[in-house]
């Protein structure tokens, strides 16, 4: 349990540069093991959810070469389908490996998810696509096995828009027997990342970014290199951060259209922002209107924001509404907060915020990845020095998180004996070595 400390009230400006998107690579490293041969990521974070996820491969057996941004995947030499609880219990997305696998090799299990607590988020959809392929399923002490002897090719409609289930079952379906066809299906960008990795791969998936995706299934993939988008989420926390601080931040290496929602919202409340072709520049003011905000499924506003969100809101005079239409539990960061000054009343799915108190320094707790960034940005326009126990939730999702406050000139340190990175360890046959 590492702790981060941060003196708050220091002027921040300069550039800060994007790194490839958590929710895309921790879909593209599972669906990598889909190819009948080795397959090359770039632009791949160095964060603790990619390194998990590549301890799981290896004890697997895949062959993994990790150097500097990019991974050599190989899941030839797979050694088991099986995997029961511990490292998945680190990682939500470890739900990956039930459609990956269930592709590549017919059958799978693997131990139910963990990841941030974020209150209940049943994996039932991606179940109903995996029976609709024509897999048996199987929930045996906390284990979920999926079995298919052939997977057919289905219509499937999705009764809520999930990310999650849209991506597994499109994972399952690029290996299975005639078309497939998701209804209602998520349009996040990491979706067509996904989709586009797979293509390129050999298989046929068109639609993908609306919400109709078509996939043609095919019994060999091939392997290739992919480079993963930009982060959008970490590029709309420090946009957020920006708009906070009052500070003049150039977010770089992003695609702007992926923000668009955030940039509106920034705009409304008064903040200036603009777009190059690659880079948002927002230049934060002292003075701001109250807003309401409603997240919603992409391009809605990202309930990944909801909650660095709310601490901007904590520094505009008046009266501001944040609602999670996506998830209802999403607001244990709001007791932090108002250790540190914050008035904040939460009534079911929404968060008051009366708005307009400075914020003071305190002992906090990140209890969840967003919610760590949330407390990241009031400590940074605190009064005093903040104490964030819990710094492991926040490196979850964002690479090299003190080198990059610290270069905008934030005080901002962790405590001795606790590195500031994810370890990069490389392997090479077996053999892992620290790069």
């Amino acid at each position: 349990m590492g702790k981060l400390y941060i003196e708050g009230g220091k002027p921040l400006a300069g550039k800060i540069e994007i790194s490839g998107a958590k929710n895309s690579a921790v879909a593209l490293i599972p669906a990598a093991l889909l190819a009948d041969g080795p397959v090359v990521i770039e632009n791949l974070p160095r964060i603790q959810d990619v390194e998990i996820y590549t301890e799981i491969l290896r004890d697997m057996g895949a062959e993994l070469l990790w150097e500097d941004d990019w991974i050599e995947i190989d899941g030839r030499s797979l050694r088991t389908t099986t995997m029961p609880n511990g490292r998945v219990k680190k990682l939500r997305a470890s739900y990956y490996l039930w459609g990956a696998l269930l592709g590549k090799c017919g059958e799978v299990s693997v131990g139910l998810p963990g990841g941030c607590d974020l209150g209940p988020r049943p994996v039932d959809l991606h179940i109903k696509g995996f029976q609709a392929l024509g897999a048996r399923v199987e929930n045996k002490n906390g284990m979920l096995s999926l079995k298919a002897e052939r997977l057919r090719g289905a219509r499937i409609y999705l009764d809520l828009v999930s990310v999650g289930a849209t991506i597994n079952i499109m994972l399952a379906a690029a290996r299975a027997e005639g078309v497939t066809v998701i209804e209602n299906a998520a349009r996040e960008p990491e979706i067509v990342d996904v989709a586009t990795l797979l293509n390129n791969m050999g298989a046929n998936i068109k639609g993908a970014g609306t919400d109709v995706i078509r996939i043609e299934g095919t019994d060999r993939l091939r392997g290739c290199r992919h480079t993963i988008i930009p982060d959008r989420i970490e590029a709309g926390s420090y946009m957020i951060l920006a708009a906070a601080a009052g500070a003049d931040i150039v977010i770089e290496n992003v695609i702007p259209k992926h923000l668009e929602s955030v940039s509106a919202k920034l705009r409304e409340i008064g903040a200036e922002v603009s777009e190059g072709d690659d880079s948002i520049h927002v230049i934060g003011r002292t003075k701001y209107r109250p807003v309401d905000v409603k997240t919603a499924p992409y391009p809605g506003f990202p309930t990944d924001l909801q909650q660095p969100m709310t601490t901007l809101l904590t520094q505009v005079k008046g009266s501001s509404i944040i609602t999670d239409n996506i998830y209802a539990s999403r607001f244990r960061h709001v007791d932090e907060l108002r250790r540190m000054g914050a008035a904040i009343k939460v009534e079911g799915r929404s968060a008051l915020i009366d708005g307009g108190a400075k914020l003071v320094g305190a002992k906090v707790v990140a209890t969840d990845l967003r919610a760590g960034f949330a407390l990241v940005i009031a400590g940074l326009i605190s009064n005093g020095v903040s104490e964030i126990d819990g710094v492991q939730h926040i490196e979850r999702g964002y690479e090299n998180l003190v080198g990059k406050l610290q270069g905008l000139g934030a005080s901002v340190w962790k405590e001795a004996g606790e590195a500031s990175n994810v370890t990069r360890r490389k392997t090479i046959n077996g053999t892992q070595l620290d790069a």
